[in-house]
């Protein structure tokens, strides 16, 4: 789930604060309606952290064995809204021991007795519904062993906080802030005593949402992969619930299910792992095979455009494309400049990626994580595809603007191979030039041609151009291609310079090769990557080079090395666990 913390106006800040402090007032739930069935899933490794003292909260660590989670200072808003919404509960109980219950529960009732009156940063709609979904799918857990005065205490706060949900569901933001506040209540509906007379609104107001959010096609206007699973694990959710309380479940909320499941499937690489886009990830292990399978859709879309990303697939080798125009206005708060941009996976093991969202690391890494530098895609003169505009001064929030308005795409198959053929005019209006982006995946998925171009298409672009040639005094419109790599990939310059080679750890060995018209070389980069404790060190690829003409031509080629096998036995551990990631040193 994303680490980012939307701001929120002024005067729905004042009604959260309200209609909190008016929630200690209400009456009490006092027992379950059903016998709730967890849904979210936690990390084992994660759960032993916790339980040693290592506060893992978006990105932040900090180390306090034998210390309460409340008693600890947030560092920022990201801290606390992550441990505010009790996703680790999911962790605690995925070890499910006598410690790991002793754990959860004394947290627990710390919150009740600092936060549970309405007062604290944790009363917001999104924070409630997600509180709420956490409580009731780990109530059997939580409520082993209590005394009858402490139950009493846990039913008495959710009922509280599900009385505010209700009241202030229609402040949570537009998007998944929404859909999390309205699951929170279904679920609260369908299991408290005397709440059920929430569902029903609940359910009106999801079945808008879904009209409202999810377009024809099974996308978002954020056009962020894992912000679409994470909705979408919400609508499985709800409908499981509604199903097991013996509800009928509304043909438009199963509908929204079946179109976001095809469109997921084409976000997933190879590996499983989500396509890294505007400021989305690539999902915690498993959550995406888990969402799929809890949705008993099968269909998928053949290899083509889904919310505005073209998928290539052939033998291990999967290609994702950004290749759509970008969010605009309020969807674009979390956009990157990454049109044509591009990610490659080899059966468990990414090589091409974009850098990612740096938003856990700070407002320094988030706005360099949204730049086109930090994409595999050609970057012109230094310049971004798409600009930040000023922040709000109401929200500090920053919408992305003067991005490509056509993007024109064609996906065909040549006499070997499955082609990708996109354009952007992003660079018309500062240098007059159209870029293109050409991709040929063979059917066996070993080899891949590329082919990037900076076109000058008609008279007016033409002028435009030799405007900026002449800014340059005649040297050329400088441009970088760069192919950012996995670090978990080793890339070493082979054959004098000509060719780069990588290892990945499944043993398999690709060549990256150009046609000798750019300068090519091997430049330090970093992977975002939610969960660390700082950004991770790795590669870049750069090919680099001047435009002098109306139109340039940049030939390149990843293929597997000749003697790498058909079929790899790709039996070597991840290292993406928690644990290793708290055994970096993260100074």
């Amino acid at each position: 789930m994303s680490t980012a913390v939307p701001a929120i106006p002024r005067s729905t800040r004042f009604l959260n604060r309200l209609y909190a402090r008016f929630s200690a007032q209400q009456r009490a739930a006092t027992a379950f309606v059903s016998q709730p069935e967890p849904r979210t899933v936690g990390s084992f490794a994660k759960g032993r952290q916790l339980i040693g003292g290592n506060l893992l909260f978006a990105g932040t660590l900090i180390e306090a064995p034998g210390t309460s989670l409340w008693a600890v200072d947030a560092p920022d808003t990201a801290f606390e809204a992550d441990r505010q919404g009790f996703g680790w509960l999911d962790d605690l109980a995925a070890i499910g021991d006598r410690q790991a219950r002793h754990t959860a529960q004394t947290w627990l009732f710390d919150w009740i007795d600092t936060y549970g009156r309405g007062t604290g940063p944790g009363w917001t709609p999104d924070l409630a519904g997600r509180r709420i979904i956490r409580w009731i799918n780990h109530a059997i857990f939580l409520l082993r062993g209590l005394e009858r005065e402490d139950s009493d205490r846990f039913y008495r706060s959710l009922a509280r906080q599900t009385w505010f949900l209700n009241k202030r569901r229609q402040g949570a933001l537009p998007g998944l802030p929404r859909f999390e506040a309205l699951t929170g209540l279904i679920f609260a509906g369908l299991s408290l005593e005397g709440m059920e007379a929430l569902t029903d609104p609940a359910m009106q107001a999801m079945l808008r949402e879904c009209d409202a959010q999810i377009d024809s096609q099974g996308g978002l206007a954020t056009r962020n992969p894992e912000e679409l699973l994470e909705v979408f694990m919400l609508l499985t959710w709800s409908a499981a619930a509604l199903q097991e309380a013996g509800r009928w479940v509304p043909a438009p909320h199963l509908a929204a299910i079946e179109r976001i499941a095809p469109t997921l499937r084409t976000l997933r690489h190879a590996d499983g792992g989500l396509a890294r886009f505007h400021g989305g990830g690539r999902g915690l292990e498993g959550r995406l095979d888990h969402a799929l399978a809890a949705s008993h859709v099968t269909q998928r879309h053949a290899d083509g455009l889904a919310m505005g990303y073209a998928r290539l697939s052939a033998g291990r080798t999967s290609i994702i494309v950004d290749a759509s125009e970008l969010p605009t206005a309020k969807a674009s708060y979390n956009a990157h400049a990454s049109t044509l941009a591009m990610e490659l996976t080899s059966g468990r093991r990414p090589l091409l990626v974009n850098c990612g969202s740096g938003v856990s690391f700070g407002p320094d890494w988030r706005r360099a994580g949204r730049a086109t530098p930090s994409h595999s895609v050609l970057c012109l003169d230094g310049y971004s595809s798409a600009r930040l505009a000023e922040p709000e001064k109401s929200t500090g929030r920053e919408a992305m603007v003067d991005g490509p308005d056509y993007v024109p795409i064609e996906i065909s198959e040549a006499p070997d191979a499955v082609r990708f053929q996109g354009g952007h005019n992003a660079y018309v209006k500062t240098h007059g030039l159209t870029a293109a982006r050409t991709l040929e995946l063979t059917f066996d998925g070993r080899g891949l041609a590329g082919e990037d171009m900076l076109l000058a298409m008609d008279d007016a672009d033409k002028r435009r151009f030799d405007k900026a040639l002449d800014a340059t005094r005649l040297d050329g419109v400088r441009f970088d291609i760069r192919f950012h790599l996995h670090p978990d990939v080793d890339a070493s310059v082979d054959l004098g310079g000509a060719a780069i080679s990588l290892a990945l750890k499944s043993g398999e060995i690709w060549v990256f090769r150009h046609d000798g018209t750019q300068d090519l070389s091997l430049q330090a980069s970093v992977f975002l990557e939610k969960g660390r404790l700082k950004p991770r060190a790795t590669k870049q690829i750069v090919l680099s080079g001047r435009a002098m003409e109306y139109a340039t031509r940049i030939r390149w080629s990843l293929s597997k090395a000749q003697d790498t096998a058909i079929a790899v036995r790709d039996l070597r551990m991840d290292d993406r666990d928690i644990a290793d990631t708290l055994a970096e040193d993260p100074y």
